[in-house]
């Protein structure tokens, strides 16, 4: 079976110390006035501070701010302590995985409308490495356009899912074959954790 790769994707660390600077130097990092911004007292920040955050960064260029579904979603890829927060590492990963797939969605955007077609989006997600059934990319387009085109946000949305149900399944496919066995509670714990 074939996984997408992991070419663009920084793999970062996890969160930063609460209340302050993790290493040396974090404060003169350009992204930690953003973040600083809007964390709290233990460093971390939420769904509705990242939501703040990312529309003050301007980081969606002329596309619509991201809303608060998408920024949960981007909570949820990264939160690998479960705390529904990401500390400035975190942040800093989601950056740069959100810059990559800004760049992909604008080219693919091939008529500059600000938003995919399905055979736009079949191209990007063929091109991230995404190897998917007619079925299921009708599926994707079906559960994030409206009618028929894709919005940069619903992209994001959309890949965010996509990385986390694709790294939830590759866990647990120990055998890398395509195939897993999941109980109930555990499917449910999966999908509902995204």
């Amino acid at each position: 079976m074939a996984y997408p790769g992991q070419p663009g994707y920084y793999q970062g660390g996890y969160g930063g110390a609460p209340g302050g600077p993790a290493f040396p130097g974090q404060a003169q990092d350009p992204l930690y006035g953003y973040f600083a911004a809007v964390a709290g007292q233990d460093g971390q920040i939420d769904a509705d501070e990242l939501q703040r955050c990312l529309t003050q960064s301007g980081i969606a260029g002329g596309y619509k701010p991201f809303n608060l579904e998408t920024c949960r979603l981007m909570v949820s890829m990264l939160d690998r302590d479960m705390s529904g927060t990401m500390g400035f590492n975190e942040f800093k990963e989601l950056w740069a995985v959100l810059n990559g797939w800004r760049q992909h969605f604008m080219g693919f955007d091939n008529d500059r409308s600000g938003s995919v077609d399905r055979q736009e989006l079949e191209k990007a997600l063929t091109n991230m490495g995404f190897r998917l059934s007619p079925q299921a990319v009708a599926a994707i387009v079906k559960r994030y356009s409206t009618h028929g085109k894709i919005t940069f946000d619903d992209y994001i949305a959309c890949c965010v899912k996509l990385r986390a149900l694709t790294e939830s399944f590759r866990r647990r496919d120990a055998a890398q074959q395509g195939f897993v066995n999941f109980q109930y509670d555990d499917f449910i714990q999966c999908v509902m954790s995204i």
